[in-house]
C-alpha cells in the first residue's frame, strides 16, 4: 500500500502546489493592469455605447422578436448576446495578442520558466488571467445592461457563471492558437474567424432568419453556446437542453488547455 500510495500522493501535491504557483503569474498580470487601468476603459464604453445605439435607434425599428413563444423588445434581444460578445472579447485580448507578444517578441517566458513555475503554470496563470478579464468585461456590461432594463429576469445574475466559462473556453482555444503562430500577420486569421463569429452567432437576428445549412454550422460555434445560456437566463426561459451548452463550453476549454500547455512545453522546454 505503501508503494501505490505514495505517487498518488505526490501527484496530488504537484497538483496543489502547481495551481499556486499559476496564481503567482495571475498576480502579476493583474499588478501590470493595475498601473494602465486607462486600457479597461474600453470594457465600459463599448458595452455602454452598443446597448444605447440598440435600444435608442435599432430597437425601434425592428420592433419585438419572438424568443420561445414569447414578444420581447430587441435590445432585449440583443443583450445577453453582446455580453456573450464582451466575455469572448475580454478573453480573447489576453490569450492572443498578449501571449503571442510574451511568447515571440520579448520572450517573458523564457525568465518566467527560470523560477519554479512550468509550462503547465504559465497556461493556467495565463487562461486564469484572461478570464479575469473577461469577467471585468461582462460584469460591466451586466450592470449597465440591467441599469438600462434589457434584461426579463433576476436570473441573469447567472450570467456572470456562463461568462466564465466563456471566458475559459476561448482564453484556451485562443491561446493553443497562438502556440502556432509566427507572424503578425496570423492576425488576420484571427480577424477572419472572430468577426463572422460575432456577426452570425444568433447575436443580432434568430437563428432560424438563416438559411438552414448556415443555421446548422451556428450551432455548432462556442459563442453560440454563450449566447443561448445568457439569452435564456436573462429571459427567464431555463430549459434542460442548456446543459448541453454548458458541457460543450466546459469540452471547449478543457481541449484548449491541454494543447496549449503541451504546445509551450514543446516550444519553451529544451
Amino acid at each position: 500500500m505503501t508503494v501505490t500510495s505514495a505517487p498518488v500522493s505526490s501527484s496530488v501535491a504537484a497538483t496543489r502546489y502547481g495551481s499556486r504557483r499559476a496564481l503567482l503569474l495571475l498576480e502579476r498580470n493583474v499588478r501590470l493592469y493595475l498601473r494602465h487601468w486607462i486600457l479597461f476603459i474600453s470594457g465600459v464604453a463599448e458595452p455602454l455605447l452598443f446597448l444605447l445605439s440598440i435600444g435608442i435607434g435599432l430597437s425601434g425599428l425592428v420592433g419585438d422578436i419572438r424568443v420561445g413563444g414569447v414578444a420581447v423588445p430587441y435590445a432585449t434581444f440583443v443583450a445577453p448576446a453582446l455580453l456573450a460578445a464582451s466575455s469572448m472579447n475580454g478573453a480573447m485580448i489576453d490569450s492572443i495578442f498578449n501571449v503571442f507578444f510574451k511568447l515571440r517578441i520579448n520572450h517573458s517566458y523564457d525568465a518566467v520558466l527560470a523560477t519554479p513555475l512550468d509550462t503547465g503554470d504559465v497556461a493556467l496563470g495565463e487562461l486564469s488571467w484572461a478570464v479575469t478579464r473577461g469577467l471585468f468585461y461582462a460584469a460591466t456590461f451586466l450592470v449597465i445592461m440591467a441599469a438600462l432594463g434589457d434584461t426579463d429576469s433576476w436570473l441573469v445574475i447567472f450570467c456572470m457563471l456562463s461568462s466564465m466559462l466563456l471566458s475559459a473556453s476561448f482564453a484556451a482555444v485562443g491561446m493553443a492558437a497562438t502556440t502556432f503562430m509566427r507572424s503578425w500577420q496570423d492576425f488576420d486569421l484571427v480577424a477572419l474567424f472572430f468577426i463572422p463569429l460575432f456577426l452570425f452567432s444568433g447575436t443580432f437576428y434568430p437563428v432560424s432568419a438563416y438559411p438552414t445549412w448556415l443555421a446548422d454550422l451556428v450551432r455548432i460555434t462556442p459563442l453560440y453556446q454563450g449566447v443561448q445560456i445568457n439569452r435564456a437566463l436573462s429571459l427567464g426561459q431555463l430549459h434542460p437542453a442548456l446543459l448541453l451548452n454548458v458541457a460543450y463550453l466546459m469540452v471547449v476549454a478543457a481541449a484548449g488547455y491541454l494543447v496549449a500547455s503541451r504546445r509551450l512545453a514543446r516550444l519553451l522546454l529544451p
